[in-house]
């Protein structure tokens, strides 16, 4: 290959040239001449050997591994708030190394290219150095790792953590799969570069199970076009995949960065307001919940009167869901529809197991009630004769010779059921939904008022979708199937305005059941001219919720958690909900436990 190269003032004219001949390597390393592939050109001028070592490398991975299955991982870590600035350099090395054995193998001169791009590298390295007095943990293992390469390493000075993350690189010669470079970036990155992460967001299985749909959360500017949900993550996917492949770490002055509609960066700056960004958004979140049941001056209304403290800049937004009423039926509709059916099948497959859960759970509300409504007798100067009483006319100041029933005055019950619909329920919505199926169609049976509602957090919006309604018919119970969990959860904003509505009921005894799997996290990305609402993750979320359960019971509200999720959240649970709180393993045993507690409560009234 003649080496040639072009300064900067004649790039323009050679661009295609260059383009092509990028383009040429990356294709014939990968051996798909189909597969899309974008040249960094403006790179060329300045680091010829590191672009033309990029495509070699891309080439080698689109070949012998699976971008696609890198890319998703990537893209549902950083949903976590995992930091880019260490995880993508990471993965880029991380690649490297896996690759390295195929290019040099099977591609004679590579070793001499990658060579000299290292060279480039180490050299854009110690720049970066030298401009600040420290540098951290992700450049000093970048810098380790270039030098492994080039064989330019003193074991004796090396950082012990970049040491054992370069080791952990290093094992990938021998990968065999996509998962064992996935593992490896994992593992570096929850170990070395961020160790408290794993505890705040869960494990490597629950970063890949979570949908491909809460992704589209974190490409918002895309999803404002008519373009389809698996077009829109394609796109985020490629411009994720150029900042990954890339070992050049030039990165200037740390910012936070929105994603501009343009798919390009853009510094944030400071609140600004733009009505056409606020509409957009307000359009996107009908489109996926389907059209709110409130005016606008009542959505205005409730806005101002929850939306406060932590939760000032959020939106609440009430809504029957997207298969009730849709602004179009659109990709998501057919989604929830899909999520309709499964939810469906699973109550199919399992009818027998929930129908005996109902029936048991109902029974036992009913006994309760029965003893709550029956009528008692007191002594009255009117009502029915005793006449062994007549012996006292005359002899005893005591009028009292009738009986008289009268009705207990506080039988009456009114039961509020909050289901937490965010995208950490994902993997058991189905199960989740025959949970909320289970206590509705039982307190259905046994005679008691009662609404079912699901909340969720997107965008700044927190979502409160209805499935039944207190006075609703017992039919309406089978829009609980309707659940789909999406994106994050504010529980106590959710609380919030769930009890406020629930106060203003005329029974006298008032119980709210909560099913959550853990933890509340609000952790929406920023929207570039929308007011931003305050991170909800962490103490700051666990006290506010815990307030709002204090704040009902305080208020009169017996509040009950139902906790369905992992184990290691359980002490969570037990600062939010106190003694008042389940624990469901399976649902085998789900009646019994609701109804233990409902029984109780009933029984103390």
């Amino acid at each position: 290959m003649e080496d040639v190269r072009w300064p900067a003032e004649q790039l323009e004219e050679h661009r295609l040239e260059i383009s092509n001949r990028i383009r040429n390597l990356f294709w014939t390393v990968s051996g798909d001449y189909d597969m899309e592939f974008e040249p960094d050109t403006e790179k060329y001028v300045y680091s010829k050997q590191t672009v033309l070592y990029e495509a070699v490398k891309q080439g080698a991975f689109a070949r012998y591994f699976d971008q696609k299955k890198l890319g998703m991982y990537l893209m549902k870590k950083l949903h976590f708030s995992a930091g880019e600035d260490m995880l993508l350099p990471l993965a880029g090395l991380c690649m490297d190394a896996a690759v390295n054995r195929f290019i040099i193998r099977e591609r004679l001169g590579t070793k001499e290219i990658r060579e000299q791009a290292f060279k480039e590298l180490e050299k854009a390295e110690e720049e970066q150095a030298s401009d600040k007095a420290g540098t951290d943990l992700i450049h000093r293992i970048r810098l380790l790792y270039i030098r492994y390469v080039l064989e330019n390493t003193d074991d004796e000075k090396m950082d012990p953590q970049a040491k054992i993350a370069l080791y952990k690189i290093l094992s990938l010669k021998d990968a065999e799969n996509t998962e064992d470079v996935i593992n490896v970036i994992d593992e570096i990155y929850n170990h070395v570069l961020d160790p408290s992460f794993e505890k705040r967001n869960g494990n490597l299985e629950k970063i890949l199970n979570l949908p491909d749909m809460a992704l589209v959360d974190d490409a918002w500017q895309e999803c404002m076009t008519d373009e389809q949900m698996e077009d829109i993550i394609q796109k985020y996917l490629s411009n994720l995949k150029k900042k990954m492949m890339s070992l050049d770490i030039r990165n200037k002055k740390k910012k936070r960065f929105y994603f501009s509609p343009e798919n390009e960066e853009v510094p944030e700056s400071p609140e600004n307001i733009n009505p056409q960004a606020v509409r957009r958004i307000r359009e996107y979140v009908e489109l996926n919940y389907g059209k709110s049941y409130l005016s606008e001056s009542e959505q205005a209304r409730v806005n101002r009167k929850f939306c406060t403290g932590i939760h000032k800049n959020c939106i609440l937004y009430l809504t029957d869901g997207i298969l009730q009423n849709p602004v179009i039926k659109n990709n998501q509709y057919r989604f929830s529809q899909l999520q309709f059916e499964k939810n469906k099948a699973y109550y199919g497959n399992n009818h027998w197991i929930i129908k005996r859960n109902i029936s048991v759970l109902a029974e036992s509300l009913k006994r309760a009630f029965i003893i709550r409504k029956d009528d008692f007798v007191s002594r009255s100067d009117a009502g029915q004769l005793v006449p062994e009483r007549l012996w006292k006319i005359g002899r005893t100041d005591d009028d009292k010779l009738f009986n008289r029933k009268k009705r207990s005055e506080d039988s009456e019950f009114v039961i509020d059921v909050l289901i937490d619909s965010s995208g950490s329920q994902a993997g058991r919505q189905a199960q989740v939904a025959a949970q909320g199926y289970i206590i509705s169609e039982a307190l259905s049976q046994a005679g008691i008022p009662h609404r079912v509602t699901g909340y969720c957090a997107f965008w700044g919006y927190t979502v409160l979708q209805r499935f039944r309604d207190y006075e609703d018919p017992r039919e309406t119970n089978e829009r609980i199937f309707q659940f789909r969990a999406y994106a994050n959860n504010r529980d106590g904003l959710a609380l919030k305005t769930v009890c406020s509505s629930l106060m203003e009921r005329p029974e006298k005894n008032k119980i709210l059941i909560v099913l959550s799997d853990g933890k509340p996290c609000d952790m929406s990305i920023q929207r570039p001219g929308t007011r931003q609402p305050k991170i909800y993750d962490g103490e700051g979320a666990v006290k506010d919720t815990a307030y709002e359960v204090r704040r009902a019971r305080n208020q009169g509200i017996f509040v009950i958690g139902i906790f369905v999720g992992n184990e290691e959240e359980l002490s969570v649970e037990k600062r939010i909900y106190g003694k008042d709180f389940a624990y469901i393993r399976n649902i085998s045993n789900f009646s019994r436990m609701v109804g233990t507690f409902l029984r109780r409560q009933i029984d103390m009234e």
